[in-house]
């Protein structure tokens, strides 16, 4: 995580607003060391978490409820494709890459929720936000395991997103949000063309880091309390967009 994360935005956006939480990440990614400066900023306890293992998201959970208790809400902001990072095309993909990615991007999702539903982490009326892509829905052929991936991060949503509220009202949802030049969607292939495309299809244009940070605080607040187990788009309405007359001009004068 740094500056560029949608993550980091959230937390700043949050910050803004009177929140107190935790931050986490990845032992590895601390050494890094960029965390640092938004736990300065923000006031904030960082909590070491391999998401993929159930002793540190237990560890992480129970530390933030010994600080706040029961918490209010939660961003899971976690993605990684190893076949993507080891250039393997999809249809020559490692398979143990693969359930790794799956574990880091989709399965960890369902890690958070289950050890939070276990410990009732989250008060009653809580929110929990994940963050997804289109790429669930359609094909982007550099996207690679990402799309399978964020398909099972939206299915968990609405699964767990069930359960959680019929337990105790807590919402849980994800965003899928416009293709965004964050340090991960840059290690995608072609992501600079796409970037403009994108922006060219959509109405309002693609939409920005801190307008998914602003998103996802309205998400947490009680104003959409009855909203949950939706995938809502913070895309400039691309995602509803079959052609722009910015992208058909690309193809030629109109006759």
């Amino acid at each position: 995580m740094d500056q560029n994360s949608i993550a980091w935005k959230v937390a700043e956006s949050c910050f803004e607003q009177g929140a107190e939480f935790v931050l986490t990440n990845a032992p590895i990614a601390l050494r890094m060391g960029g965390i640092n400066d938004l736990a300065a900023k923000t006031g904030s306890e960082i909590v070491p978490c391999d998401v993929t293992k159930d002793e540190d998201m237990e560890a992480l959970i129970d530390r933030a409820m010994e600080l706040y208790g029961q918490v209010d809400f939660i961003l899971h902001s976690v993605g990684m494709s190893l076949n993507i990072r080891k250039n393997k095309p999809y249809t020559g993909s490692n398979y143990d890459f693969m359930h790794k990615t799956l574990d880091i991007s989709a399965i960890s999702f369902h890690r958070l929720l289950q050890t939070c539903y276990n410990k009732d982490a989250i008060r009653e009326g809580g929110s929990v936000v994940c963050l997804t892509y289109i790429a669930a829905q359609r094909v982007f052929p550099d996207y690679g395991e990402m799309a399978e991936s964020k398909a099972l991060l939206e299915s968990i949503t609405r699964s767990f997103g069930y359960h959680y509220g019929v337990k105790n009202k807590v919402r849980v949802n994800s965003i899928s949000q416009s293709p965004t030049m964050t340090t991960a969607g840059s290690g995608v292939g072609g992501f600079d063309a796409f970037l403009d495309f994108a922006n060219k299809m959509s109405p309002l244009g693609n939409a920005n880091a801190e307008s998914c940070a602003d998103y996802c605080v309205s998400l947490f607040s009680d104003l959409t309390r009855m909203v949950t187990m939706q995938n809502l788009y913070n895309d400039g309405g691309y995602s509803s967009t079959g052609v722009s007359e910015p992208v058909m001009s690309m193809f030629g004068d109109k006759d």
